[in-house]
């Protein structure tokens, strides 16, 4: 995806992509033999990270290892998870493992091999705007390449036509529990810095784990799996009724396949947020694999004939949290079925309580009067996940596209990995206006619905002839 001859520096580019995600990973390596397309991507990290203070030993990714970042669009690709277990000579390996499942450090380690490769990909630069210019019909992203340290090294710009947006989520904090997880030296962190903190927890007296997803057991294992049989002082709450089991049969699993994902764009938004709400356990439950690794471990602690020190509770919130004195926390919880209250005094705490998409207003503040907003001032996403933007920017055939960022309008999917390849193509085939990767018409045996919406690529617009820009790189 380097400049193709027939570009210049003063052409503006085709794609360019902000943030080096698995989505826009996946997108790359499929945009990668599309030589007629000038494609770039940004990312202010200094290589690719896949939640690394979550790489815990024997966690494994919940979708199978055939949702790699190409496969499901194009299985041909030099980009497969199997062609990556060739090249390292571990084909033969990996199937006398017989392995559905693949650890999640393993998947860490393919897409890097993938983002390794790839040319086009620029690492340690940090977007800070994208404005539509519409004098030349073109989007300018300024950019801040940074120096080793993270400190600004040099100023750019890049116009392009199309620009995708893939900065995936970021930890999410409840608000009682934010002024000790900022507040330095408290031994309050979220679960995305686990393994960062993992040795001084483990020194910790008591631990509380906050969270009730998947996210959450893994922690709690681990740290069950590290402390001494009867002095394990570990505590496990969570909001939701239960530690609950991840819908994982096989016709529940259809929500994350194209059809439902257009069934549920085609829903009235209230109808669409309602079911976001009601179907959690599709995707914030837990693998029934390491519910049963949490049984046999509490199981096995009890072979001496006492029970492990451990306290499990869900339907448990945290309204407030403090410090007293100057060492211990001090929760004050809240039962929500018997709507009890209590204090939990604990050394340390873990909050498991997951991922929130990341605000995109600050990068796209310079757009916000082209940017079509639904009742609750969202983004408006069309079907083929571009932004619903002012008909003078559309009209000329340059468009904003989202990655794992468009929940309320195309549902539980968004942020599934099974779902990736199939929208990057989706993004692909709807820029070139072409079935430049052919997507299956039918993909789950329900049937969402009494009509079923039909897949389309829209027809590629002429682009209208540019003024030459430079682009500062």
């Amino acid at each position: 995806m380097s400049t193709p001859p027939h570009f210049t520096a003063d052409t503006p580019r085709d794609l360019v992509g902000i943030g080096i995600g698995p989505c826009n990973l996946s997108l790359a390596a499929l945009a990668h033999p599309l030589t007629e397309l000038d494609a770039v991507f940004y990312e202010q990290r200094p290589r690719f990270d896949w939640h690394p203070g979550l790489l815990i030993d024997g966690a494994r990714i919940q979708v199978p290892f055939l949702a790699d970042l190409v496969t499901l669009a194009d299985p041909t690709s030099p980009w497969t998870f199997l062609n990556y277990l060739k090249t390292h000579q571990r084909l033969y390996p990996f199937y006398f493992a017989e392995r559905f499942h693949t650890p999640r450090a393993e998947y860490d380690t393919y897409c890097r091999w993938v983002a390794d490769q790839l040319p086009g990909l620029h690492f340690r630069h940090q977007v800070d705007a994208v404005r539509w210019n519409p004098e030349r019909d073109v989007f300018e992203v300024d950019h801040t390449r940074l120096d080793t340290h993270g400190e600004a090294e040099a100023l750019g710009r890049t116009h392009t036509r199309n620009v995708v947006l893939g900065i995936g989520t970021e930890p999410y904090i409840p608000d009682a529990l934010r002024p000790l997880a900022d507040a330095p030296g408290v031994p309050v962190v979220h679960a995305a810095d686990y393994l960062t903190h993992r040795d001084t927890l483990l020194a910790a007296g008591h631990i509380t784990v906050v969270g009730s997803g998947q996210s959450g057991a893994e922690v709690f294992l681990d740290l069950l799996r590290h402390r001494p049989t009867g002095r394990e002082q570990l505590h496990w709450i969570g909001r939701t009724d239960a530690f609950a089991p991840m819908e994982y049969s096989k016709l529940g699993l259809e929500h994350f396949t194209p059809d439902y994902t257009r069934y549920f764009h085609a829903l009235p938004e209230s109808t669409r947020d309602r079911l976001t709400t009601a179907q959690w356990q599709l995707h914030k439950g837990i693998d029934a694999t390491t519910l049963a690794a949490i049984h046999d471990e509490l199981y096995q602690r009890t072979l001496g004939g006492g029970w492990p020190d451990t306290v499990l509770t869900p339907g448990v919130r945290v309204r407030t949290a403090g410090r007293i004195a100057t060492t211990k926390i001090e929760l004050h919880l809240e039962h929500l079925q018997q709507n009890t209250r209590t204090r939990l005094t604990t050394d340390a705490v873990v909050l498991a309580t997951g991922h929130r998409e990341r605000n995109l207003d600050r990068i796209l503040a310079g757009l916000d009067p082209y940017i079509r907003r639904d009742n609750s001032e969202r983004p408006r996403v069309d079907e083929h996940f571009r932004l619903v933007l002012d008909p003078s920017v559309t009209a000329t055939g340059c468009n904003i596209y989202l990655q794992n960022a468009e929940r309320h309008t195309h549902g539980v999917g968004a942020p599934d990995l099974g779902l990736a390849a199939w929208r990057a193509a989706t993004i692909l085939n709807t820029l070139t206006g072409k079935e430049t990767y052919p997507l299956p018409t039918r993909t789950a045996f329900t049937t969402f619905g009494l009509e079923q919406p039909q897949p389309r690529v829209p027809a590629a617009r002429q682009a209208p002839t540019l003024t030459p820009l430079v682009d500062r790189r």
